[in-house]
This record gives C-alpha cells, structure tokens and sequence, in this order.
C-alpha cells in the first residue's frame, strides 16, 4: 500500500470557521477543527492525513497585513519538508491579496499552496465549505502544482491572477486574464499546460519589510492637490486608470506625476477594468503617462500589482531596478505581449 499523503492546514480565519453568535457570524478558537473532526469522509482511505493548526488571534480577512503575510510565509517554510501539500483557511474579503503576497515571497516552490475559505461556515447545513475544504484536500495531497492557487467554488485558480468578484455567490472569485488551473466537476480536471514549470532549484522564502504603497482610482474631475497629497509619502503607488491605461492629461496632473517620478516613487499603471491588459501606446492619455515614468502594470489584478510593488520595494531595490521588475513575468502574475511599442 502506498503511504498516505500529508498535508499542513494553516488555519488563519474567516467565515468557514466561525459559529453563530449574539451579533452575527463570528470567530471561535478550537470550533472548526470540532467541525472537521465530525466529517465522516476526512477519514476516508482517498483522503491525506493533515494537521491543522489554528492562528492566534483568529483573524478576519479584513484585518490581515503584510505583517500577517510574512507569519504565514514562515510558517510554511518551517514545514516544508515534512509535508506534501499546504492549505490556508482564509477569509475570501482580502484572500486574493495573501495569495498574491505568498506567491512572490515564495521563490522555487515545488508544492502546492493552495488558499480556500468559504462563503457559508462549515456548521451550517447548506454550505459552500464542505466541498472547498475537502476538494482542497485532495489538490494538496494529490497534484504537486508548484505555485500559489485558489480554490472557491469548483475552479483552481492561479493566487496571483485571482480577484474576488461576489459577495454573494459561492464561485466569489474569477481569473479574468488567465485560465483556470483545474476545475472541479465529476472528475478533478488540472490542466497541466497552465501551470509554472517544476522548480530546478531549493524552494527559498523571501522576507519583506515596510515599505509605503497603495492605490488610486482614477476618477473624473481629479485635482493635482488629490494627487499630490496621495503621492506625498509613498515610495510607490498603483494607478487605476481607464480602459487600456488612460487617464487625464491635463499637463498640472502630468506634473505631479512626473515629479513624484523623478524622486523615485514607482507608479504602475493598472486598468480598472476586471478583463483586459494595459497598453499605454494605444491612446495619446496613455502615451502621456508613460512619457513623464509611469510603468506598465499590464493585465495584472490589482492584487497582485499591489503586493508586487510591496514585495520589491520592501527589499530595498533601487527604484528604477522596481520599475523594470513590476514590467517582468516573475510568478505567472502577467502577460507581456509579444509587441509593444
């Protein structure tokens, strides 16, 4: 007989460990490995031994950071040899960000990581949890896929090309610019075409800092002073832009950011948009962009844009090395098309 397969449970929080309480859904230590511990099938011969061991605090998603991340990523390194496979039980608000963050301080990973939550807890009878937990189980265990992945609602997703798109639906998340590693049907389908080649190196696990980032969306009517009071401490920023990358060029916003450019703030372009790929050529706002040092983030999810841009300058990397990096394919987080002028 063949020896059974084992598979570590970090269980950081969320819904599908939560009971009922006074004011609503809420975290209770030690309650959802009671739960798991009454799934006859957990126990069945197709299924891996695993461990779980429960975060102190438990944690609702929304109040995760990259102080979390970095607790997370050690974790799992501690004990990556003593197991074939990883899950992490995670709420789904800011799931796709730690799947994200995982997925580029982990270097060379040749096992599986595979992040689920559910939108229903595990207690309840009618529930999406059940056959997340378990279909994760069986990918962990079973399918040595060397990279961050997500699994809600019967599809396996790349970590980094992930977004979470309902608050209502039990398939919350979508790939919109990548296909989906496997889907879960009659049949466990992963499409090995789809996924990053085996590592030829040891896994490595990448540490990282502080470093000031965030976000904007670009809206109509915004002022130089909005700006510029957004740049003011950052060391880099991820613009929401429209459609393929464009945005106002009035020439006081061009200045604002060009300055912010020129004392080595990183700004990354992303499009609002969920489907699609930025190209800054294609329009004159575009063009205008790029030409006073915003950078290209592609068909990157806001994620990943974010957590990449947190992960390289937290290192300590020269800006214009950032730059250059946040334009490559590092973990399958974008396409780069073949031409761009």
């Amino acid at each position: 007989m063949k020896a059974k397969k084992s598979v570590y449970i970090a269980y950081t929080g969320g819904t599908i460990g939560m009971r009922r309480g006074a004011h609503g859904y809420e975290p209770a230590p030690g309650f959802l490995e009671e739960q798991m511990a009454r799934l006859s099938v957990l126990n069945s011969e197709d299924m891996p031994h695993y461990r779980i061991h429960e975060y102190d605090p438990l944690l609702d998603s929304s109040n995760m950071s990259p102080a979390d991340w970095v607790k997370l990523g050690r974790d799992i390194m501690s004990r990556y040899q003593s197991y074939d496979g990883f899950i992490v039980l995670h709420g789904t608000d800011t799931m796709a960000f730690s799947a994200s963050a995982l997925s580029f301080m982990f270097r060379n990973l040749g096992k599986p990581i595979v992040f689920t939550g559910s939108q229903i807890p595990l207690c309840e009878v009618r529930t999406d949890a059940r056959e997340n937990l378990i279909t994760s189980l069986l990918i962990a265990a079973h399918h040595p896929i060397p990279e961050v992945s997500l699994f809600i609602g019967h599809q396996l997703l790349r970590g980094n090309r992930a977004t979470k798109i309902s608050a209502k639906r039990f398939l919350a998340f979508s790939s919109p610019n990548y296909p989906p590693l496997g889907e879960a049907g009659v049949d466990l389908m992963i499409d090995r075409s789809r996924q990053l080649p085996p590592p030829s190196q040891p896994v490595a696990f990448d540490e990282v800092g502080q470093a000031q980032v965030a976000d904007l969306r670009i809206f109509p009517g915004i002022t130089p002073e909005t700006l510029k009071g957004f740049l003011g401490p950052l060391q880099g920023a991820v613009l929401h832009t429209y459609g393929a990358g464009n945005a106002p060029d009035r020439p006081e916003l061009l200045d604002v950011l060009r300055q912010a450019s020129e004392r080595g703030v990183v700004l990354v372009n992303c499009t609002q948009c969920l489907e699609g790929s930025v190209n800054m050529a294609d329009y004159a706002t575009g063009n205008a962009l790029r030409e006073v040092g915003v950078v290209s983030g592609y068909d990157m999810t806001p994620e990943a844009a974010l957590t990449k841009l947190y992960h390289l300058l937290s290192r300590g990397l020269d800006p214009e090395i950032v730059r250059d990096q946040m334009q490559q394919n590092l973990r399958g987080e974008l396409t780069r098309p073949t031409l761009q002028s």
